[in-house]
This record gives structure tokens, sequence and C-alpha cells, in this order.
């Protein structure tokens, strides 16, 4: 074989080998891009968990930082809160975040015994009272033999907690002048003071010490209105704090009746006198809802302005109940604190629940009829048409004047003998069904007496077309729905106030005003008249200044004839803007015609039926009792005259 032809012979078979090398290199190389790929998927599936867990983590912190800050120590919160409002105003303000009851609890009180000591302290309160207007107000004073003495301790608390034990007798023992700033605060119109029973003790402190407190509202009133959440135990501080902020407060009778003259105070005296002060604080933002998410004033209002049109109505009002707790509670507050003569109702006394305490249920003091409101006595016209029903001495009153005929005596049915003025439109009338003389709420047959449906305050103000034959809204109740209709109608009445722009009670809407000046001269001369001889000469002199600069200029002294004439000084002054609330909400009901009065009326007898549920209604009882009627009579265009 020649060589050619034996290279020619191995030319396939290194042709071979060389495709499968070639083959061996390619698939390495397929191999390793391969791995490549998939180690680069790792490593992005690992940085994203990695990332997510980061994640995570930072978020579970924040969780457990926020929670932190939630249950942090008063006094840090404190600290933060001092520098949040030391900060320059922001472009989007920021509504300050309220403590819990319990935290505010926390915060240890500060003694107040010389005008040092305030000073020190008072710039503190100032900044808080610029945030929330607003301090919980509480007095202790010492009984002899049931008779009480001078108040000796003021508690001022406001919303973070802070609360300055003010020991009045200290002041007067050491013959040095009451802090300007606390006069000024106790009296300014602009500062609200809670608590239960403030309006009572505002009293003893123009009594004992010539102090005036302006701008208090009970917190019993508010818990009435707001009805949040249901009472079980009464409308004492110590039951507010229980059934609206699962508070434990110490009342026991070792500490309400023990020293508070004593030259210094025990630890137990001063947490028992803060917490009185500190809970109030706290139960005045529950009950405004304000303690879970504090809300920001609305544009161009100012805090104090939000918090005052929650508080219409019921500002420097004295609380007045009528019914009155007795049980254990009440003895012992009545044993340590006792009520001035002005004001019965003074202090933490326990009132049950309206609806639950059987015993002493809502309305007791109600003076129920003694007679039936319905004798479903009947007149028809001279063809024998009925006309309507009536009592039967109106009915007797026909027969005696000759103008009526007796048809039957069961039912006591008179036919008049002359043609009366107008007939009933139908058979199906309201005024011609018998009616049952029991309370259309709950049935009860034994006591009742009558309720407006529409109130008398608004009725009253309705044209003469809209207030003949109203005896529609009048029903019966028996006492305890009286009394709870009637907590109800206060709700409806606040709304209306807020809604437009009617308020109860404060300055626009009252008759009368304050004079601060002539009261503050009528005090001190009641002071110096009763108390003159144990009184410290500074106080003596400073309430004689006070005289003077009225009746003299300061020019001469004081007699007996000016100090007689200023105690029987007249402090109340006619308010010009005055127009009662009834009145201003008829005039913007009676704005779009009589439509609109009509609406109101609709208003208030659906509320009834909402509130109330009755179950034992006359027949044919109707929210729009007449209306038709009105609009067939007189038109829509009907000219409204108010009274």
């Amino acid at each position: 074989m020649s060589s050619e032809a034996a290279n020619e012979m191995l030319q396939p078979s290194e042709t071979i080998h060389s495709f499968q090398f070639q083959r061996g290199v390619g698939a390495a190389a397929a191999m390793s891009k391969q791995s490549t790929f998939t180690a680069a998927l790792a490593t992005m599936l690992g940085a994203t968990l990695g990332g997510l867990f980061l994640w995570r983590s930072i978020r579970t912190r924040k969780r457990k930082a926020l929670k932190g800050d939630a249950s942090a120590e008063p006094v840090q919160a404190q600290l933060e809160a001092d520098v949040t409002a030391s900060q320059p105003a922001r472009q989007e303000p920021q509504a300050q975040k309220l403590l819990r009851a319990h935290s505010l609890l926390e915060v240890p009180p500060v003694i107040v015994s010389s005008p040092e000591e305030w000073e020190t302290l008072w710039p503190g309160f100032q900044k808080e009272l610029s945030i929330y207007p607003v301090l919980g107000l509480d007095c202790e004073w010492v009984s002899v033999k049931g008779k009480a003495s001078a108040v000796s301790l003021l508690q001022l608390a406001t919303f973070s907690g802070r609360c300055m034990l003010v020991r009045l007798l200290a002041f007067r023992d050491a013959q040095l002048p009451l802090p300007e700033g606390l006069v000024r605060v106790l009296s300014d119109p602009r500062v609200l003071k809670v608590g239960v029973g403030c309006y009572e003790d505002g009293k003893r402190l123009t009594h004992d010490h010539g102090l005036t407190l302006s701008c208090s509202v009970d917190l019993r009133y508010l818990a009435l209105r707001q009805r949040q959440a249901v009472l079980n135990n009464g409308l004492s501080l110590k039951s507010l704090a229980a059934d609206l902020l699962n508070v434990t407060l110490d009342k026991s009778l070792e500490l309400r009746c023990s020293d508070w003259e004593a030259d210094v105070l025990t630890q137990e005296q001063m947490a028992y006198a803060a917490h009185d002060a500190q809970i109030s604080v706290a139960l005045f933002f529950h009950l405004l809802g304000m303690n879970t998410e504090p809300r920001l004033p609305a544009e161009g209002e100012s805090t104090f302005v939000q918090l005052a049109s929650c508080c219409q109505g019921l500002v420097d009002v004295p609380f007045r109940a009528r019914y009155n707790g007795e049980g254990e509670e009440g003895e012992r507050r009545r044993r340590s604190r006792k009520s001035t003569v002005e004001s019965p109702e003074s202090g933490d006394q326990q009132v049950p629940d309206p609806r639950r305490n059987k015993r002493k249920p809502l309305g007791v003091g109600y003076s129920a009829r003694k007679s039936p409101l319905y004798d479903n006595c009947f007149l028809h016209a001279p063809d024998g048409q009925p006309l309507c029903t009536c009592d039967k001495k109106k009915a007797k009153w026909y027969l005696e004047k000759g103008i009526g005929e007796l048809v039957s005596e069961d039912p006591f049915v008179v036919r008049l003998l002359f043609e009366p003025s107008g007939r009933p439109d139908s058979q199906k009338d309201y005024y011609l069904t018998a009616k049952e003389n029991v309370c259309v709420v709950c049935g009860k047959a034994d006591s009742y007496i009558r309720k407006n449906i529409v109130p008398h305050e608004y009725r009253r103000h309705f044209p003469a077309e809209m207030k003949d034959h109203n005896s529609h809204d009048i029903l019966l109740l028996c006492t305890s729905c009286h009394a709870a209709s009637n907590v109800h109608d206060g709700v409806l009445k606040q709304r209306l106030a807020e809604e437009h722009s009617a308020p109860q009670g404060c300055e626009e809407g009252i008759r009368l005003l304050e004079d601060a000046d002539r009261r503050r001269v009528r005090s001190a001369a009641r002071a110096l008249l009763s108390a003159s001889d144990g009184m410290p000469q500074s106080r003596k002199e400073e309430l004689l200044s006070v005289m003077q600069s009225f009746f003299c200029n300061g020019q001469q002294e004081v007699t007996q004839e000016m100090l007689q004439r200023a105690a029987a000084l007249e402090t109340r002054i006619f308010n010009e803007s005055y127009v009662p609330h009834g009145l201003k909400v008829v005039q913007v009901y009676a704005e779009h015609g009589l439509r609109g009065l009509m609406d109101l009326e609709r208003c208030w007898r659906q509320h009834f039926l909402t509130s109330m549920q009755p179950r034992h209604l006359p027949p044919l009882w109707s929210v729009s009792h007449n209306h038709d009627k009105y609009l067939r009579k007189y038109g829509e265009d009907l000219q409204i005259q108010l009274n």
C-alpha cells in the first residue's frame, strides 16, 4: 500500500477525533455559561430575600418604638411635649398627643405654699394652657363637728398631668397675697375649669378667699349629654373614672377626712388630691372623644372655641339633679365635704344611673298627674257628625251654657246646638280617636305627666297658624321615661345650637351677663363683713383697696355703709345681644317659610320616635301631622310672623 493511500485511509479517523474534541470543548463552554447564569440568579434571590428580612426587621423595630412611646415615662413624654411646644409654628399644625389616664396619674404633683414656688412653676403651666386651655379643678377642706372650714387646698391639673396643690391657708397664715397668676387664671373666661362639683367649689373659693371662678364645666352634665358609655355606678368622680376610663380612685374615708390643714401633707394625701384633678382632665377629653384621636381646630378657630363649642349650655351651670343618690359613697362624701348654703348639690355625690338603678330611677323627683289627661268625651255637630274628643269639664261647659245637649253618658257625648267653625276633613282624624292614660313609651299606667314633643322654647315662637290644636304633640310619659326623654332632648338641642349658631348659655345666649368688677367688689365687701376680725392685715388692706377704687377712687375711707351697700350690689347687666336659643333656631327654619317650620316640627317628632321608641302611641299619631292641611289652607307662600 502506498503512503498516499495510507494517509488517505488515516484522514477520516483524524477528522472524527478532531470533531469529537471540538464537540467536547463546545459542551464545556455551554456548561460554563449555565453555571454563571445559575450563580447570578442565586445571588439575585439572596439579595432580594436579605432585603425583605432587613425591611421586616426595621418595620418591627418601628412598631416596638411606637408602642414604647405610648407607654413611656410621663415625665419624658412631658419633656418632649415641652420641646414640641417651644418649636416655631409650622405650616401644617399637629394636634398635641394626649396621655392616657393611667399615665396622667403617674405624674407627681407639686406643692405651692409661697409666691416664689408659684412663680417657678407657673410658666410651665402657661405653656401647656396655650396648647389646651383646660384645667382639672378640685378643692379640699376640713370639717369640724359637721361645720366646714375654709378651703385649705386647691388642685389644678393640665392636660399632661402636671398638677399644682396650692395651699391657700399657707398664704393666709403668712399674710401673703395670693399669686396674681392664680387669681387671673381662675377668672379667665377662656380657660375651662372642669371637674365634678367645680361650680360649687367656686362658690366656696369666693366665700372663703374672695376668688372668682368662671368658665367651669361640670363633668356630670357632659357625661349625660355625650352618652358614650353606660354608667353602671352613677355620676360621682369615682364612678365616672371606673365606667369610662377603667381607673379605680382611692376614696377611702380615712383619706377623705384626713387633716388637709396639716403642716406637711403625706404622700397619700398628695396623691389623693392630685388624682381628682388629673382624672377630671382625662374624663373631659374622653367625653369629647379626643383621648384617642386629637382633633385640630378648624381654620380660623382657636382651640378654646373648639372645646367650648362642645360645652354649650353647660358653662358655669350648677349641677341640678332631680334624683338624689343615697348609698354608702354619697354618705361618706357628705360627712367629709359639707355643702354650701347656696348649693346643696356640691361635692362628689353618688348619683344612680337613671336606667339601671331600680330603687332610685331617673325622674323620682317629678310630680305625676293626680287625674287622667284623657276623659275621651266626644263632641258632635248638630247633624251628628263627630267633631273631636275633649275632657269632661269642657263637655259639661257646653251643657251648662245651653249650647249643647247630652246624647250619651257612656261614652259621654254632647251634640252642639250651633254650627261649629270647622269640621274634620275625614272620619280618620287623630282628634276623633280615644286615647289611653298610659305612658306611650313603656305602657305604665300608675304615674304619668305630659310631655311636649316639640319643646315649648321652640313652639312658643311658632306663628299662630301652627299653634292652634297642637295637642297632637302633647303625650303622656311616666316620670322615668319623661326624665330620660329630657336627656335625649338635650342632645338634639346641642346639635341645633351647633348647626345654626344658636348657643345655649354662652354670652350670646344669656339674658343677663355677670359684671366681673361689680362681682369682685361684692365678694370683697362680704368677706370684710363676715371675716374681718380673723383676716390677715395684708388681705384686709387688699380688699379695702378694691372697695376704695370702686366707690371713691381711693380718695376716702371705706365706711360701714359702703360695705353694706356693696354686699348687696347687683352684679348682673342686661345683654343687648341676647337672642333666646329657641327663637334663633325658629328664625333659621322660618327663612324657608312654612315648609321650613314643618321640617323643624318633623325633626322633633322623629327624634322622639328614634330616641324613645314608644310602643303605645295613640292611633293616627304621625310625624307629618297636619302638614298637608297647612299647605292646603295657607299655601307655601304664607307670610311667617314669629312670636
